[in-house]
């Protein structure tokens, strides 16, 4: 028998890679000669530089970075197994994980960050970029990125703005004219896991602002100002970015990325799954098993466990889902081809505790799973 495990992190508690390893000791206390190949994956958020370092064999490069409040960090990207190809993770730099709940602020944070870790990729000389824009503590329309690498938003007294969400509607002009040239020489490539547009009730603000310790009444400022940046956007550089499918993504990140980097959106999940050669290791097996911290109504727009159902299903793989927690929403997957899903919480237990206690829970579920599945091919 012949399992290809292939889970996203479980945020705030373990990587992809650990939650991979989790599950294979629960697998191996099934049978220590069913095969078993681990496949850390992740959609464009925390992992993804990880995910796509080890599939090609690549390599982290270490730097230092701006935080989402404008303290220097040490940070890292990812040059890929073909030497020409940097993977940039948001997360590494503009992450939510890197603030303190009491100090999450997204009229405050910036995306600078970001912006300096493409620029120390195009360092290297690298042909081409993937940059992973999930998991993101900011709203400020990626403007902060852009600014790093020399754009220039000014007001109307030609000063150049500050940083974070609150100050978009401070914009009064954009100069991309000193924007570092090799952008133009680079194909980059933004891995997304929403479609959101950047404005509205579906919007950046709207949806994942509360998120970023956003208050209702920043909601209704943040939005104003990534609309705002729109119009600003529309009338200085000639493209209406607003509505674009994925704009709304890291708090704007997504417009940002169409509008100053000229890039192309794609799932993130997609990306992964082709650099690791996901087809080809599953064409074979016979059980897949995904999981992530949380499955809900959420999952199946984007996320990485319904990238891992599609690539299945064009297989007649079955898949095993675990999760940290499911919601309601989660037993949706079950109507999207042969799945099953199942929570690691075996009991009443807080949110710290299951976090804890994930890796014995992960291999216990892992253990279980395996063995209903190996009754029902019997």
């Amino acid at each position: 028998m012949k399992i290809v495990i292939a889970p996203d992190s479980f945020k705030g508690s373990l990587s992809a890679g650990q939650v991979a390893d989790c599950i294979a000791e629960g697998i191996h206390r099934v049978s220590p000669d069913i095969e078993v190949l681990c496949i850390p994956l992740a959609d464009g958020g925390e992992g993804t530089v990880e995910a796509l370092v080890k599939a090609t064999h690549g390599s982290i490069i270490p730097v230092r970075a701006t935080d989402p409040l404008g303290h220097e960090i040490d940070s890292s990207f990812g040059i890929l197994g073909d030497g020409k190809t940097a993977v940039v993770e948001m997360a590494a730099a503009s992450g939510i994980q890197l603030i303190p709940e009491s100090l999450r602020n997204p009229m405050l944070t910036t995306t600078y960050g970001t912006g300096e870790l493409i620029l120390q990729a195009l360092e290297t000389g690298c042909e081409q970029l993937i940059l992973g824009i999930g998991g993101s503590a900011t709203n400020d329309g990626g403007v902060g990125m852009a600014q790093a690498l020399g754009g220039k938003f000014l007001d109307r007294n030609g000063c150049d703005v500050g940083f974070g969400g609150g100050k978009l509607a401070d914009i009064y002009s954009i100069d991309l004219s000193k924007m570092d040239s090799r952008i133009g020489n680079v194909w980059i490539t933004v891995a997304c896991d929403v479609t959101n547009p950047l404005t509205g009730s579906n919007g950046a603000s709207a949806v994942f602002g509360p998120q970023k310790g956003a208050t209702p009444e920043m909601v209704q400022e943040l939005d104003a100002g990534l609309k705002h940046l729109a119009e600003i956007i529309r009338r200085d550089l000639g493209l209406d970015v607003e509505n674009s499918p994925g704009a709304g993504a890291a708090g704007g990140m997504g417009a940002a990325t169409l509008a100053f980097l000229k890039a192309e959106l794609k799932s993130g999940i997609e990306i992964i799954l082709e650099a690791t050669r996901f087809n080809e290791h599953i064409s074979d097996a016979d059980l897949v098993i995904t999981g992530e911290g949380r499955i809900d109504s959420q999952t199946l727009q984007g996320k990485t466990i319904n990238g891992v159902l599609r690539a299945a299903r064009a297989f007649d793989v079955p898949v095993l889902a675990i999760g940290g927690g499911v919601e309601n929403g989660g037993y949706e997957l079950s109507g999207h081809g042969d799945v099953a899903v199942f929570s690691i919480v075996n009991k009443p237990m807080l949110l710290d505790e299951a976090c804890a206690d994930a890796p014995a829970l992960i291999s216990r579920i892992s253990e279980q799973a395996v063995r209903l599945f190996r009754f029902g091919t019997r």
